[in-house]
C-alpha cells in the first residue's frame, strides 16, 4: 500500500530527498525511437529549463539531476526559510511568476486600495503561497503537468504521460547524499549515452563543470509557450559545495567540488554487471582532463575537515556542559 506523500517527506528528518519519474508504457521523453524514427532529443532542453526557473521560484535548491530517455532524476533539497525570510509582496511577485493568481492578489501587487476584508483575504492566500512554493509535491505537479501536455499536444495524444506518482527517497546522511548525487551524474555514463561525466548532456556535474545555462533563452521558450506569466527572480544556482570553511552551519553541499569530481569519476570507473557503460580505464583522471590545479584545493579540503572537527568538539563540549 502506498504512503501520503505528508508520511514520506520530513523536514526534520532531512532536507535532502532523490526524486525519479517515469514515462508510462515506456514512452520516449526524450532522445531517438529506432523503430519509428522519431527524435524527441529537443524535450531533454524543456525539462531542464523549467526545472531549473521553478526551482528559482520555489524554496527548492537543485543538487543534482539528469534527463534520460524515459524518465528523469532529481537530487533537491528543500529550504522553506527561504520563502519565510520574503516579505508578502516577494511571495506574490514570485508566485505570480507561475500563476495567474486571484484578482484581488493581482491589485495587492500592483498597488490597488483594498478594504480591510480584501486584505485578509489576500493575507490568507500569502499564507498559502508559501506553504505551497515550500512543497515538493507542488513543484513536482507545476513541472510535470506542462511538460505532460506539451509532450501530447507534440505525439498528437491524450492521456497520462508520466506515471502518477514521483518517488522521493530521503538521504539522511551525508555519505547518502553524495552517493545518490553521483549515482544521478552518472545515470548516462552507465546507460553508455556519454562517456565522461563532462561529456554527459543535460546533467547536473556537466553545468558544474561548464556552466552554459542560457537564462535568457529559457525565458523566452517558457514563456512564449504560455509556461510561465513572466519571469522577474533571479536564476538560483544548483546548490553550491561548501568550498569555504567555516565553524558555522552550511546550508550547501558538504564537500568541495573538486573532490565530488574525483568521487564521481573514481565511481564511474567501476564495472558494473547489470550496467552498460562505465568511463574508459585508459582516460586520464578528471581533473588532469579538466586542467585543475588540484594542489591550492587540497588545503581547503584537509582545513574543512579540521573544522568539521572542531565543531563537534565545541558542540559536545556544550552539550556536556548542559
Amino acid at each position: 500500500m502506498t504512503k501520503a506523500r505528508k508520511d514520506l517527506i520530513s523536514l526534520s528528518d532531512t532536507p535532502y530527498y532523490h526524486i525519479t519519474t517515469r514515462c508510462v508504457r515506456r514512452s520516449f521523453l526524450c532522445g531517438y525511437d529506432h523503430e519509428t524514427h522519431t527524435d524527441y532529443e529537443h524535450r531533454r532542453q524543456w525539462i531542464v529549463e523549467r526545472i531549473r526557473l521553478l526551482a528559482s521560484v520555489f524554496a527548492i535548491d537543485i543538487c543534482a539531476y539528469a534527463v534520460m530517455s524515459n524518465h528523469y532524476h532529481l537530487v533537491v533539497k528543500i529550504s522553506p526559510e527561504q520563502i519565510e525570510a520574503l516579505g508578502n509582496h516577494e511571495v506574490i511577485q514570485r508566485w505570480l511568476t507561475v500563476f495567474k493568481g486571484h484578482p484581488l492578489v493581482r491589485d495587492y501587487a500592483s498597488g490597488s486600495p483594498l478594504s480591510p476584508l480584501q486584505r485578509e483575504f489576500v493575507s490568507q492566500q500569502v499564507n498559502h503561497f508559501r506553504k505551497s512554493l515550500a512543497d515538493i509535491s507542488c513543484f513536482m505537479k507545476y513541472l510535470n503537468q506542462p511538460i505532460s501536455r506539451r509532450a501530447n499536444k507534440e505525439d498528437r495524444c491524450k492521456g497520462r504521460f508520466f506515471e502518477q506518482r514521483y518517488t522521493s527517497d530521503p538521504l539522511l546522511t551525508e555519505e547518502a547524499l553524495l552517493s545518490c548525487m553521483a549515482y544521478v551524474d552518472l545515470n548516462p555514463i552507465r546507460a553508455k549515452m556519454a562517456e565522461t561525466p563532462e561529456s554527459s548532456d543535460y546533467t547536473s556535474i556537466q553545468e558544474r563543470i561548464k556552466p552554459q545555462f542560457d537564462l535568457a533563452k529559457a525565458i523566452e521558450n517558457l514563456t512564449g509557450q504560455g509556461f510561465f506569466q513572466s519571469f522577474n527572480t533571479e536564476l538560483k544556482p544548483l546548490l553550491s559545495f561548501n568550498e569555504a570553511t567555516t565553524n558555522q552551519d552550511q546550508s550547501g553541499i558538504p564537500f568541495t567540488l573538486v573532490d565530488y569530481l574525483e568521487l564521481v569519476d573514481w565511481t564511474g570507473r567501476v564495472i558494473r554487471a547489470d550496467k552498460r557503460g562505465a568511463i574508459g580505464s585508459q582516460l586520464p583522471p578528471i581533473l588532469k582532463r579538466l586542467n585543475i590545479n588540484k594542489k591550492k584545493w587540497l588545503s581547503g579540503a584537509t582545513d574543512f575537515e579540521s573544522v568539521r572537527r572542531q565543531r563537534f568538539v565545541a558542540d559536545k563540549t556544550t552539550l556536556l556542559a548542559a
